[in-house]
């Protein structure tokens, strides 16, 4: 390995291998790799602009030209002309025949699809705490709660305590809202919640996951427990789904009080890796403790060390996490661990479609 890494740092063994047929490609993949590192932020703000001028859902029903865009948009001709190439680079769009642009692979995913574009226009505040990442990593655990603008944005975060007004929580509940059904249609096709009579969804925020997990069982019940200021949500969510007679929630502060009995079913959905190992510890603790000896718990989240998605939980989610100010990406063995210290004996991490978005385990008494 010393070799190897003396080889690879050497300038002059770089030059030698992009003249080098052989290992020409390999000098190329990872030069690009390594400009697209440098030039990732860039990238993200040509995403976020396409985003805020909701330029796929124009592009949907028909191709435009640059002109064409620009009057509708009321941007200078070049400027729109700069960010449609620079789209197309991007495969979120693509050149179509006399001047015109459409829609590319990556851009037509984002169509009726509020859970990414939701987390596209918040990720202004993670850049905002991201600008000083040196001094972001020095200053991690010292910092007071207003030092951070997701801090503030999660008022839950870092032992704060736990907001009282609903203004406090619409922004983040909406936006947990609007990215929910994606992880619920993840977990609820790798494990059939049909054969349970009762749903406790922890930390369940304007009750998505229970809305989702209620049509897909007839005759299961389900209760939301969170915060009093987020369940108002989903009480709302549950009246307008017509589910309020098998629906309903429970206000309370996970981290301090016990939880609802009765459910022979809780779920834990991209809750864990929002807190630190102790709140973590001492929730699944009260999760054994409310569940019957037959009771089984659902845990879904991102989680560290995937294949094929590394960067998504060790870089993304282990800086937005630091930026946070709480919680940390787990692989599944430590979260396994976690979960055999606090009484569960039968655990096993259950397939989902995509991993990219949340695995899950799948853990009993």
């Amino acid at each position: 390995m010393r070799l190897r890494d003396a080889l690879l740092s050497s300038a002059r063994f770089r030059a030698l291998a992009t003249r080098f047929p052989p290992t020409r490609p390999i000098a190329r993949r990872r030069a690009r790799a390594l400009f697209d590192l440098c030039a990732g932020f860039v990238y993200s703000q040509v995403l976020l602009a396409l985003v805020q001028l909701r330029i796929p859902e124009i592009l949907r029903d028909s191709p435009l030209t640059a002109a064409q865009l620009a009057r509708r948009l009321d941007l200078p001709e070049s400027s729109a002309e700069r960010l449609l190439l620079a789209s197309v680079s991007l495969r979120l769009l693509s050149s179509r025949s006399r001047g015109r642009f459409g829609l590319g692979p990556l851009g037509a995913a984002l169509i009726d699809n509020p859970g990414v574009t939701g987390m596209i226009t918040h990720h202004p505040l993670l850049y905002d705490d991201l600008r000083d990442p040196v001094a972001l990593l020095r200053e991690a655990g010292t910092r007071g709660k207003s030092a951070s603008s997701l801090a503030a944005y999660w008022p839950y975060a870092a032992g704060g305590a736990a907001p009282s007004q609903p203004a406090q929580t619409q922004a983040y509940t909406a936006l947990m809202s609007a990215s929910q059904p994606m992880i619920a249609a993840e977990v609820l096709a790798a494990y059939p919640v049909r054969r349970h009579r009762r749903l406790l969804d922890v930390g369940g925020g304007g009750g998505a996951f229970v809305v989702a997990a209620l049509s897909r069982a007839r005759s299961l019940h389900g209760t939301v427990f969170d915060l009093p200021t987020v369940v108002a949500h989903a009480k709302a969510r549950f009246d307008q789904a017509g589910l309020s007679s098998r629906a309903d929630v429970v206000g309370g502060d996970f981290v301090h009080d016990s939880l609802p009995g009765g459910a022979d079913l809780i779920s834990l959905v991209r809750v864990l890796h929002d807190h630190d190992d102790d709140v973590a510890l001492s929730l699944l603790r009260r999760i054994r403790d409310a569940l019957p000896p037959h009771g089984t718990l659902l845990l879904a989240e991102p989680m560290a060390g995937t294949a094929g998605a590394a960067p998504a939980g060790e870089a993304y989610f282990g800086f937005y996490l630091l930026a946070m100010g709480s919680g940390r990406p787990r692989r599944p063995e430590r979260i396994m661990e976690m979960l055999r210290q606090t009484g569960f004996s039968r655990i096993r991490l259950a397939r989902t479609r995509t991993p990219l978005l949340a695995r899950l385990l799948v853990a009993r008494p």
